[in-house]
């Protein structure tokens, strides 16, 4: 018979220290070094990395460039499912109902994880024809409207990182294979404030995403704005820009 009394101190002593790295990574909006975290936690810099791979694996924690790390869209979702002021999901759906019902298009909340975005929840079009969006469906970055927003707020290193990590595969022919072509849409983007998927993901759907801030103007979410090509309009563009700043400022941005 062994004492397991040893391995539970361990696995206690873990959990502590991955509560300490997260609780380091909540206090700053922007995006921390490893050895940033390592010097002000008082941890070894290999425990410290050790950690943030399992955390960045359950998508407590994003690694967004080469050694910088910051809060992952798991921690917003357990977050969104409580009740309390800043209660994503509920907060979206009266701010996306109102686009759905002024444009008739299906409208969605995604988050990014990893190198995905995933469907938080969505208002479906009124029209028969519509494009669906399922809660759970994931999305590659590159090939998402709403995943160009966060690649853009990354900037051009975790950009290319993200490009040699995924090989910008998927899609259509319409897709972008090339850092550069991408880059000039993310910084088209970040012009703008708003991002197109111009029939890159599927065939004959095109979708318009903008940013959800938070305090900190740090980037929450995006919603989006998508529909069969034939119906799209760019005039459509203002009122999801505008729906993207109410929902911002609902929760503080």
């Amino acid at each position: 018979m062994t004492d397991g009394s040893g391995s539970e101190r361990n696995a206690i002593q873990v959990l502590q220290r991955a509560d300490r790295l997260l609780g380091l990574l909540a206090e700053r909006d922007g995006p921390w070094s490893l050895g940033e975290l390592a010097a002000t936690s008082g941890l070894h810099r290999s425990t410290v990395h050790r950690i943030l791979a399992s955390l960045t694996e359950l998508g407590y924690v994003d690694r967004q460039a080469a050694g910088h790390y910051a809060l992952g869209s798991r921690v917003l979702a357990l977050a969104s499912r409580m009740h309390g002021r800043l209660d994503l999901r509920l907060e979206a759906l009266v701010v996306m109902q109102h686009l759905r019902d002024r444009l008739g298009e299906t409208v969605s909340l995604m988050l990014r994880e990893g190198d995905e975005v995933v469907c938080l929840e969505r208002s479906p079009g009124r029209l028969q024809l519509r494009v669906e969006c399922a809660p759970g469906e994931r999305e590659a970055l590159h090939l998402s409207a709403a995943g160009k927003l966060y690649l853009a707020d990354g900037g051009f290193e975790a950009c290319a990182e993200y490009a040699e990590r995924t090989g910008l595969a998927g899609g259509t022919t319409q897709a972008i294979r090339d850092v550069p072509r991408l880059y000039r849409e993310l910084e088209r983007a970040r012009r703008t404030g708003y991002a197109l998927d111009s029939e890159e993901r599927e065939a004959g759907v095109t979708a318009i995403a903008v940013p959800v801030r938070g305090p900190g103007k740090r980037l929450l979410a995006a919603v989006v704005l998508a529909s069969p090509s034939s119906r799209y309009r760019d005039t459509w563009i203002p009122r999801v820009l505008e729906a993207g700043r109410a929902l911002s400022r609902r929760l503080g941005g």
